[in-house]
């Protein structure tokens, strides 16, 4: 599995370097290739119709509903599944840019989706997850109220800096061991969703896969943490909440037994691994940070090759693979499964959402979406109930078609371009506030969903999670709402 995972990226590398000079010769000077991280350009020949864009909600459909389906609960686990259903959907899209606009259309549309897009998207969240999983936290502390709370708080302030798949591989197993002699841990688990693998996550565009696509299409790295005060409240109210639910709700329901257990039945938290991948993972914050085409070095001006980044974070992946021990690996169940699936999902999905991306380029102003409040819980509520990261996407093209109100401050877009700042937080926000509102809004929250359950604890379904996230989480973005926008 591992040499498959790695052959995968370097062959998409492969076809990265060789692709734009014949992409360019198929389709002449007008479609040279794009560069890495530009927005699409503007259509060259008239927008696609809107039928285009049945393939990308056929595929977000699949998504969210063939996993709860009987029929078809067990086949969908299959990544190799996942990949027919994404690529047959993606053929189709670029049939029709076929029969529409002829070839060099279709290759264009997948040359902004892949080389733009899908290479540096999926080579963040392999590189995170894997070196993430190099690391183990083991221990059994006594699991009070304010223990699970720090525990919650710590996650959610990894989540900005190795992202929300990073933070919820390398805390939910210690988590669990700690609550493993409580019998009332579900709500646990649920508040762990909610903040670790989606509200932690938007300080830093690595955080979350919304903000880095964002990053892609030219949003300033550090801009992220002008949205702290937002991702203060929100976290700060959710754990608030958390501490009064299991310290006067959960924890006295405990049998008398189970709590003795608990308190006897210590080890002090130990860390392994931490030698040498807590070093390639700011490895990879530096990258991003640091190694964008579209921008010169801070203090140079020198622009890294395209690509470097993503070769730059391969290299790291692979210094973890050699240095790092394999018993850790072991011992936290690692696997690529989860990876891969993200990999076969979203090759699919940034081929399909090409011509909504080209369509809200041109009538996008013409939505009525217009203020921070639409683009918060309209965004928010896709997010919700897709994927977050091409909800997003979808309404930062969509907001990048409207003027900046008067009075309003411009976001400068590299390599050229704006968007109304006041927009591109409610944008930013809904998308990873409310990945959090079910288990399939944000691809984090099924992997501890399964998780938890293979450690024994009975988590609630599909409706029974958005029940909590309904009453708890909802108020709480209300709330946020009507404070900051």
């Amino acid at each position: 599995m591992l040499i498959a995972a790695i052959a995968a990226i370097l062959l998409c590398y492969v076809a990265a370097l060789v692709w734009p000079a014949t992409s360019s010769l198929l389709m002449g000077s007008g479609h040279a290739a794009a560069s890495h991280g530009e927005a699409p350009h503007a259509p060259e020949h008239a927008p696609p119709a809107l039928y285009a864009v049945i393939p990308f909600v056929a595929l977000l459909g699949a998504i969210a509903c063939l996993p709860l389906i009987g029929r078809t609960e067990h086949w969908w686990e299959s990544n190799l599944h996942r990949f027919y259903v994404a690529a047959a959907l993606a053929v189709v899209t670029l049939a029709y840019y076929v029969a529409h606009a002829g070839v060099g259309s279709a290759l264009t549309a997948l040359d902004h989706a892949i080389l733009g897009e899908y290479i540096p998207f999926i080579m963040l969240l392999f590189s995170l997850y894997t070196i993430s999983g190099g690391i183990r936290i083991a221990g059994d502390l006594p699991a009070h109220p304010a223990t699970n709370t720090t525990f919650l708080a710590a996650g959610g302030l990894l989540a900005s800096f190795i992202g929300t798949t990073g933070a919820a591989m390398l805390l939910v197993r210690p988590l669990l061991e700690t609550n493993s002699e409580r019998k009332h841990v579900t709500h646990t688990v649920v508040f762990f969703i909610f903040v670790v693998c989606n509200c932690g996550g938007c300080l830093l565009p690595i955080g979350d896969p919304p903000l880095f696509l964002g990053y892609l299409r030219g949003v300033e790295f550090l801009w992220t943490l002008h949205l702290w005060p937002e991702w203060l409240f929100v976290n700060g109210v959710l754990l608030a909440v958390y501490f009064v639910w299991d310290r006067f709700r959960c924890y006295p329901k405990e049998a008398v037994r189970d709590i003795s257990l608990d308190e006897t039945r210590v080890r002090g938290l130990k860390f392994s691994g931490l030698w040498p991948n807590a070093l390639l993972l700011l490895g990879i914050v530096l990258s991003v940070a640091l190694l964008d085409p579209s921008k010169a070095v801070p203090g140079t001006q020198w622009h890294p090759p395209k690509y470097m980044r993503e070769i730059v974070q391969l290299g790291l992946v692979g210094a973890s693979l050699l240095l790092g021990s394999a018993a850790v690996r072991r011992a936290n169940r690692f696997n690529y499964h989860a990876i891969l699936e993200v990999a076969a999902l979203f090759f699919g999905i940034f081929i399909c959402m090409q011509p909504a991306l080209e369509i809200l380029h041109v009538r996008g102003s013409q939505l009525g979406i217009d203020t921070p409040q639409k683009f918060f819980w309209i965004t928010g509520a896709l997010s919700s109930v897709l994927d977050n990261a091409p909800t997003y996407v979808v309404f930062f093209e969509t907001a990048k078609t409207l003027p900046v109100a008067e009075g309003g401050t411009a976001v400068a877009l590299a390599p050229g371009g704006a968007i109304e700042q006041s927009l591109l937080v409610a944008i930013s926000l809904g998308a990873v506030f409310m990945g959090a509102m079910t288990y399939i809004g944000n691809g984090p929250n099924f992997m501890v969903k399964a998780i938890a359950e293979k450690s024994g604890i009975r988590m609630p379904s599909f409706f029974g999670y958005v029940l909590y996230s309904g009453f708890v989480l909802l108020p709480i973005l209300a709330l946020t709402s009507w404070l900051f926008m």
